[in-house]
């Protein structure tokens, strides 16, 4: 019997393969090629452009650090922008916080929304449903751009890497933008990348935020599908005491939220902030 691999192509010299048993939906949409698998080792697995975006065995671990931290730091976010994140994980992720009143989301390709409510309906969840859910079809930068000031708290880039149709989301006008329509303690994170093969991605976005908010810095999570080490979600806010606050304030909002997760803890949340020196090293001073 012939075996099936999914090879990625994120790097042209360095990579990881999947064996599947069957491809169950390939699109290609105005945007990217999206496709989703049947694993027999990770569940299903979302691709875009041949690089894996998210698998079901492991996703609890980035979608529980790309919003909790950022949520339970902030301690009150009412009004929270998701950007990308067309699978709905970040979405439900977001309404597990009893404080966010809205949750607007912006998904410029509706595909990986279709495809991702047919074929990963479990990542998603009810949050489609949720009465305090915006999902927008629709370009983010657009509406980061139109949005008034002050009408978010946190905002959550859920992109690819800086290129093709994520290019736009690590541009200064982005970040300009993104900074005026934040509340006084908001915040803005974003993957910036696996370090250990994507330093730039980390300097150079890092140093761009600079320009527009006086706290930047990153936080690890270490997600088994995202080869290269620790991946680091990048973080620019408005006040940088969010990022230092002590383990029992961060589970006391936990526990009062009822918040609890597979990867993400109180402990886990403060930690991440600690970074090894040959990831800090590309971090504005």
């Amino acid at each position: 019997m012939t075996e099936t691999w999914l090879n990625e192509t994120l790097y042209p010299d360095w990579g990881q393969r999947f064996k599947f048993e069957r491809q169950l939906a390939r699109v290609k949409s105005p945007f990217q090629d999206i496709a989703v698998f049947e694993t027999a080792s990770h569940g299903r697995v979302l691709t875009l452009d041949g690089v894996v975006q998210i698998t079901e065995r492991d996703e609890f671990v980035y979608q529980e650090m790309l919003t909790h931290v950022p949520l339970l730091a902030h301690g009150n976010a009412r009004n929270v922008l998701i950007i990308g994140a067309g699978d709905g994980g970040v979405l439900r992720h977001v309404l597990m916080h009893k404080t966010v009143e809205r949750a607007v989301m912006a998904e410029i390709d509706g595909e990986v929304i279709r495809l991702s409510k047919e074929f990963l309906p479990g990542i998603g969840g009810d949050a489609w449903h949720d009465p305090r859910a915006e999902v927008i079809v629709g370009d983010g930068i657009d509406y980061v751009k139109k949005a008034p000031d002050a009408s978010f708290d946190v905002i959550i880039v859920d992109s690819t890497d800086p290129i093709g149709v994520g290019e736009v989301l690590f541009t200064d006008e982005f970040y300009k933008n993104a900074a005026r329509i934040l509340s006084a303690q908001g915040l803005i994170v974003n993957q910036c990348g696996v370090p250990f093969m994507q330093a730039d991605e980390l300097r150079e976005t890092s140093a761009r935020r600079r320009r527009f908010f006086p706290h930047v810095t990153a936080y690890v999570a270490a997600v088994p599908t995202y080869v290269g080490g620790y991946m680091t979600l990048g973080w620019a806010g408005k006040d940088e005491t969010l990022t230092r606050q002590p383990v029992e304030l961060i589970e006391a909002r936990a526990i009062e939220a009822g918040i609890r997760g597979e990867y993400w803890t109180p402990h886990v949340h403060v930690a991440s902030f600690w970074l090894p020196p040959y990831i800090e090293k590309h971090l504005p001073k």
